[in-house]
């Protein structure tokens, strides 16, 4: 059974004229005849009758009028479909964040998203950067906004959204709280609170890689990889941790506070990954989304927020 003929026998049922239904559809009346026949053939029974005065639907043709109408909506639905999937506006995305994109960039991101495409469902998982990467590798994230360099891009599609400092995370009362700025090889003077390479592997090269040029490594005498425990141990024991930041100016819990590291320092790309092999074309329309938003910290008063990871 052929679209057209379903077509052609749908505007002789409205018209019960096959001079306009043949107008209607652009075709002559020879032709709409023709598919008409072809039809009734294949059911197998008359759906119009028609004289030299009057054109009527039979009662076959009145039973099957309702359905023609409904295998038409259902072509024009599934086909409407297909099409909004393979341009991504049909569709479902899983995306990974760590803190810092979780506050730059995810809100403005997912409203344009929402916005512009409604059927586009999504999946939201935080998480720190290393963790990102493995579920990326293991196809459980379509997206991950992340720390990354450029060994990133060997299986994954990567861009770089902007780059961000690493400073040294210090509680209230701690002899650096008052400082400006902090020479990297001081970091080999006081405890550091670290975190396994594993759990964010480019913000941990960015900082051995300072470590290196500046002489003297960390003084790491506790590793934490969960960024909320590593804060608490900050705040109660004066250990010094690691945070990147945009601005001085910027709420922390407990009373943190970032000092700049310097000489040199260090600098992490804040990162969109995704799978170079990927097939799911909801992909594109976030990276679309993700372009188009501002990538500027959400202010409360005067201050602005930002994450540690």
């Amino acid at each position: 059974m052929e679209i057209r003929h379903i077509e052609a026998f749908l505007a002789i049922a409205d018209e019960l004229h096959f001079g306009k239904a043949a107008a209607r559809l652009h075709l002559t009346q020879p032709s709409l005849s023709q598919q008409l026949k072809r039809l009734e053939r294949q059911l197998g029974v008359e759906l119009v009758s028609r004289t030299s005065r009057v054109v009527q639907l039979t009662p076959a043709g009145e039973a099957f009028r309702a359905d023609a109408r409904r295998i038409l909506g259902e072509v024009d639905l599934a086909t409407s479909t297909v099409r909004d999937i393979a341009a991504g506006r049909i569709g479902k995305i899983s995306i990974g964040f760590n803190g810092r994109a979780g506050q730059l960039v995810m809100p403005g991101s997912l409203a344009r998203l929402h916005s512009n495409y409604p059927n586009v469902t999504t999946k939201l998982s935080s998480g720190r950067s290393g963790p990102q990467l493995a579920a990326l590798a293991r196809g459980e994230l379509d997206v991950g906004l992340l720390f990354g360099n450029a060994s990133n891009g060997e299986t994954l599609g990567t861009k770089c959204l902007r780059k961000v400092r690493i400073g040294a995370l210090v509680g209230h009362g701690h002899p650096w709280a008052d400082r400006s700025s902090i020479a990297v090889r001081e970091l080999a003077e006081m405890p550091c609170v670290m975190f396994d390479r594993e759990a964010s592997p480019a913000m941990y090269d960015a900082i051995m890689a300072a470590s290196e040029r500046s002489g003297a490594f960390p003084k790491v005498v506790e590793r934490r990889n969960d960024s909320v425990a590593t804060e608490i141990v900050v705040a109660a024991r004066r250990y010094v941790g690691f945070a990147s930041f945009l601005s001085l100016d910027e709420v922390r819990p407990m009373g943190l506070k970032v000092v700049p590291l310097v000489d040199p320092a260090p600098v992490v790309e804040l990162q969109v990954a995704w799978r170079a092999d990927s097939t799911n074309r909801a992909v594109q329309v976030f990276l679309d989304s993700l372009g188009a938003a501002p990538l500027r910290p959400q202010s409360t008063g005067t201050r602005k927020i930002a994450g540690i990871d």
